[in-house]
Protein backbone atom coordinates (compact mmCIF):
# COMPACT_ATOMS: atom_id res chain seq x y z
CA UNK A 1 0.00 0.00 0.00
CA UNK A 2 0.86 3.27 -0.50
CA UNK A 3 -0.54 6.53 1.00
CA UNK A 4 0.11 10.67 0.46
CA UNK A 5 -0.62 13.52 1.83
CA UNK A 6 -1.86 15.55 -0.99
CA UNK A 7 -1.42 18.93 1.75
CA UNK A 8 2.14 18.12 2.13
CA UNK A 9 3.19 17.70 -2.15
CA UNK A 10 5.04 19.93 -3.80
CA UNK A 11 6.76 20.25 -7.04
CA UNK A 12 9.59 22.06 -8.50
CA UNK A 13 7.38 23.89 -11.08
CA UNK A 14 3.49 24.84 -11.48
CA UNK A 15 2.13 22.16 -12.40
CA UNK A 16 4.46 19.42 -11.62
CA UNK A 17 3.17 15.97 -10.76
CA UNK A 18 3.21 12.72 -9.15
CA UNK A 19 2.23 9.99 -10.58
CA UNK A 20 -0.56 7.76 -8.37
CA UNK A 21 -0.83 5.23 -10.73
CA UNK A 22 -2.23 4.04 -13.63
CA UNK A 23 -5.33 2.39 -14.70
CA UNK A 24 -5.97 0.70 -18.06
CA UNK A 25 -5.54 3.62 -20.26
CA UNK A 26 -5.80 6.51 -17.77
CA UNK A 27 -3.64 8.54 -15.23
CA UNK A 28 -4.31 9.70 -11.88
CA UNK A 29 -1.99 12.22 -10.92
CA UNK A 30 -1.17 14.76 -8.17
CA UNK A 31 -0.33 17.75 -9.30
CA UNK A 32 0.94 20.77 -7.54
CA UNK A 33 0.52 24.37 -9.07
CA UNK A 34 1.29 28.41 -7.92
CA UNK A 35 0.67 29.39 -11.77
CA UNK A 36 -2.08 29.37 -14.37
CA UNK A 37 -2.01 26.20 -16.39
CA UNK A 38 -2.68 27.15 -20.28
CA UNK A 39 -6.15 27.46 -22.49
CA UNK A 40 -6.70 23.89 -23.90
CA UNK A 41 -9.06 21.72 -25.09
CA UNK A 42 -9.14 17.92 -23.73
CA UNK A 43 -9.33 14.79 -26.20
CA UNK A 44 -11.06 12.77 -23.80
CA UNK A 45 -12.42 13.20 -20.55
CA UNK A 46 -10.29 14.74 -17.46
CA UNK A 47 -11.66 14.27 -14.25
CA UNK A 48 -10.13 17.35 -11.42
CA UNK A 49 -10.62 17.26 -8.12
CA UNK A 50 -9.51 19.77 -5.85
CA UNK A 51 -7.75 18.08 -2.51
CA UNK A 52 -6.47 21.79 -1.34
CA UNK A 53 -6.68 25.55 -2.19
CA UNK A 54 -8.83 26.53 -4.93
CA UNK A 55 -8.82 26.55 -8.57
CA UNK A 56 -10.84 28.74 -10.58
CA UNK A 57 -11.34 26.82 -13.67
CA UNK A 58 -12.00 29.13 -16.67
CA UNK A 59 -14.24 27.46 -19.40
CA UNK A 60 -15.40 28.51 -22.65
CA UNK A 61 -19.25 27.64 -23.48
CA UNK A 62 -20.39 26.76 -27.16
CA UNK A 63 -21.36 30.15 -28.33
CA UNK A 64 -17.77 31.22 -27.02
CA UNK A 65 -18.63 33.08 -23.33
CA UNK A 66 -15.97 32.28 -21.08
CA UNK A 67 -17.60 31.52 -17.54
CA UNK A 68 -15.57 30.85 -14.16
CA UNK A 69 -16.46 28.51 -11.38
CA UNK A 70 -14.77 27.95 -8.20
CA UNK A 71 -13.60 24.50 -7.18
CA UNK A 72 -12.69 24.02 -3.38
CA UNK A 73 -11.69 20.75 -1.69
CA UNK A 74 -13.70 17.74 -2.35
CA UNK A 75 -15.57 19.50 -5.52
CA UNK A 76 -15.60 17.64 -8.69
CA UNK A 77 -14.90 18.91 -12.32
CA UNK A 78 -15.54 16.89 -15.31
CA UNK A 79 -14.24 18.42 -18.58
CA UNK A 80 -15.55 16.40 -21.46
CA UNK A 81 -14.00 15.82 -25.11
CA UNK A 82 -14.00 19.10 -26.68
CA UNK A 83 -14.22 21.61 -23.30
CA UNK A 84 -11.94 24.43 -23.82
CA UNK A 85 -10.80 25.36 -20.28
CA UNK A 86 -8.11 26.51 -18.37
CA UNK A 87 -7.35 25.97 -14.59
CA UNK A 88 -6.32 29.15 -12.16
CA UNK A 89 -4.87 28.26 -8.93
CA UNK A 90 -5.93 30.63 -5.92
CA UNK A 91 -3.72 31.29 -4.66
CA UNK A 92 -1.49 27.91 -4.84
CA UNK A 93 -3.46 24.21 -5.12
CA UNK A 94 -3.48 20.20 -4.94
CA UNK A 95 -5.31 18.41 -7.75
CA UNK A 96 -5.89 15.27 -8.47
CA UNK A 97 -6.43 14.78 -12.04
CA UNK A 98 -7.59 11.36 -13.81
CA UNK A 99 -7.38 11.55 -17.78
CA UNK A 100 -6.64 9.68 -20.41
CA UNK A 101 -2.37 8.49 -20.47
CA UNK A 102 -0.80 11.14 -23.04
CA UNK A 103 -3.38 13.43 -23.10
CA UNK A 104 -3.06 17.43 -23.47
Amino acid sequence: MRFIEASEYTADRAWGATDVTEIDQATVRLHWTDSPYVWHVNDGPEVFVVLDGAVDMHHKTGSGEELVERLTPGRICLAEPGDEHVAHPAPVARVLVVERRGSV
